[in-house]
């Protein structure tokens, strides 16, 4: 499996990949200017607008993106701008696959002291086309578990009673769309500077969901380098962009680390 990583600024990098090259995107854009990351930040509604459009035609036919975003709370209201990027999403023409709710333990709560406590964060599965790879988490204990007579089905012309088929519900089903997660749960011998590190095993299950091995994921915000590492460890190819001098270094040394761990 390869790794690329691009030091640079994103739709700079973005611009310079060609058309349908990614089967999975695992991102979380910067959030409203809710952090400046190192003061290098350019983020607005024009800037997301083309990182999205961008997004699409780099997908491949049946690829994903997960578009991990919170909303900021400004003069008592919640911008709403997720929502809008995911309305913008299915403009370029995107299907909205589906909203899922990333539920944070662990970590700070926010929002305005006249509302509840704000501690989630929307995920949203676009899709270009229909997904080609869904691998379902099964983790769910099913309480129904095992093998079912369903009853009397009535009688046939002879008297005797039918029974209908015998069902089997398995241990385990799929898992609910609201993901409870530690916030920024790396190993205790990864810990990296970066204020919002994504949680491993968030972007884990994200890839292992809607991509295969050898399969090529795709990072535009790279950060600490958490989708790249998670993606080369299950064997899929990655690439990845950050501007930040400091987070892609540390991306690099993640990645990379991950890299000879698997050799």
């Amino acid at each position: 499996m390869t790794s690329r990583l691009i030091h640079d600024e994103c739709l700079t990098a973005m611009g310079l990949i060609t058309d349908n090259t990614f089967d999975l995107t695992v991102t979380s854009p910067p959030y409203d200017n809710l952090r400046t990351y190192s003061e290098s930040l350019q983020w607005n509604e024009d800037i997301w607008k083309q990182v999205i459009k961008e997004l699409f035609r780099v997908t491949k036919e049946g690829g994903v993106v997960v578009w991990v975003v919170g909303d900021s709370t400004v003069k008592g209201s919640e911008t709403g701008t997720s929502f809008k990027q995911a309305l913008w999403a299915m403009e370029c023409g995107f299907n909205l696959h589906d909203t899922m709710i990333y539920k944070k333990t662990g970590g700070g709560a926010r929002g305005s002291n006249l509302s509840y406590w704000q501690n989630f964060e929307y995920m949203f599965v676009f899709s270009k086309g229909r997904p080609k790879s869904v691998n379902l988490i099964k983790d769910k204990v099913n309480a129904t578990a095992g093998n079912k007579n369903s009853g009397v089905n009535g009688r046939g012309k002879n008297g005797e009673q039918r029974f209908k088929k015998v069902t089997t519900t398995a241990a385990l089903g799929r898992r609910e769309n609201v993901w409870v997660i530690p916030a920024g749960n790396n190993t205790a011998d990864d810990k990296t500077s970066h204020p919002a590190v994504f949680p491993e095993s968030l972007a884990m299950d994200h890839i292992i969901s809607w991509s295969n091995e050898g399969d090529t994921v795709f990072d535009p915000f790279m950060g600490s380098g958490t989708t790249g590492k998670m993606a080369t460890r299950v064997n899929r190819n990655f690439v990845g962009v950050e501007k930040v001098d400091e987070y892609f270094e540390i991306a690099k040394q993640r990645i990379n680390k991950t890299n000879r761990d698997n050799q």
